[in-house]
């Protein structure tokens, strides 16, 4: 069925014009009937007379949402009523939840789908706190330095701007990076074959409700210990794109209590009081300061964020 939009447009071509063939004009005009969502019990046969719905069946329909992301499908949903109707079907928020909450178990996250979200995998990944792993998460953070007196100028300061990111893993894992560089440069780097020179450093989470606690070791002769403490919360409901410093810990730990945890320090220091440290040479300091939120980034959102923008253009932005 070809739409009389797309006719018009030929019949005005001058002779001798090669015309530029448009197949998806001919999806105009096509009027597109209610479609029976999943879990109907209407008894009628429905046929679809939409011709992009007959050319894409529906068992291919659902191959290609099952490989999308949960975000893409939130996107996909705004197509038409069929694409909504369709990607409710709890399948697809099932896999993404067993896999957004991985480290506590399949037993345990179905319990808490029985209990708490009344049966709805779609209601859980919404409204249950839960850590994005498709970016970053940045902090940024200014401190005024005192510079060297030149020429006429007797009282220079300088405005000194770093980064803190992290990115988690489903797995458990997580990367953090402490840096003055801007978030397309160290987007490269922040993974697990990152070599020493770029001090990205790797460890372990915990998230419990909307708290999340990491353990970072910093290496050296004295082993330093950062203990971060962190809540996610969201500026809309399942955004979960941001997350308020709670508490920033250093203290140090005895190498005896390493060995064989070095990959799991968050389970060597679980439990200590804010103001622990099991070595005297470093004693437990909480920091006060660089205490900005993290803001998301996705991936595809790195090279346009404003957190590229420089110092002088970033003085009156406030993150989070």
């Amino acid at each position: 069925m070809a739409s009389d939009f797309g006719l018009s447009i030929q019949s005005d071509v001058p002779p001798g014009f090669q015309f530029t063939p448009r197949p998806w004009l001919d999806l105009y005009g096509v009027s597109i009937k209610p479609f029976i969502h999943f879990g109907s019990v209407a008894s009628k046969p429905f046929s679809d007379s939409a011709l992009i719905h007959r050319s894409l069946p529906d068992e291919l329909l659902h191959e290609v949402f099952a490989r999308m992301t949960p975000y893409s499908l939130g996107r996909a949903a705004c197509v038409c009523r069929k694409w909504r109707y369709t990607i409710r079907n709890p399948v697809f928020w099932r896999s993404a939840c067993l896999k957004a909450w991985q480290i506590i178990g399949a037993v345990e996250n179905h319990r808490i789908f029985q209990s708490t979200y009344q049966g709805s995998w779609r209601k859980m990944w919404l409204l249950r706190p839960r850590i994005r792993t498709d970016g970053l998460y940045v902090s940024r953070n200014t401190y005024v330095r005192c510079g060297t007196p030149e020429w006429k100028t007797s009282n220079p300061v300088h405005v000194v701007c770093y980064f803190r990111y992290i990115r988690f893993f489903h797995s458990g894992r997580f990367l953090y990076k402490n840096s003055s560089q801007k978030v397309k440069d160290v987007v490269k780097c922040m993974n697990f074959r990152a070599p020493k020179v770029d001090s990205v450093y790797g460890g372990r989470y915990t998230l419990c409700d909307d708290k999340v606690e990491v353990a970072i070791m910093y290496p050296g002769s004295r082993p330093t210990v950062l203990r971060i403490r962190m809540r996610l919360r969201g500026t809309t409901v399942g955004a979960n794109n941001r997350m308020d410093l709670l508490s920033l810990v250093t203290s140090g730990v005895n190498e005896n209590e390493l060995s064989g945890n070095e990959d799991n320090i968050l389970g060597v220091v679980e439990g200590w009081q804010e103001d622990e440290t099991h070595d005297p040479d470093v004693p437990a300091v909480s920091h006060r300061r660089g205490m900005t939120p993290f803001v998301f980034v996705p991936f595809e959102e790195v090279e346009t964020t404003v957190l590229n923008l420089p110092v002088e253009k970033m003085d009156y932005f406030v993150t989070g």
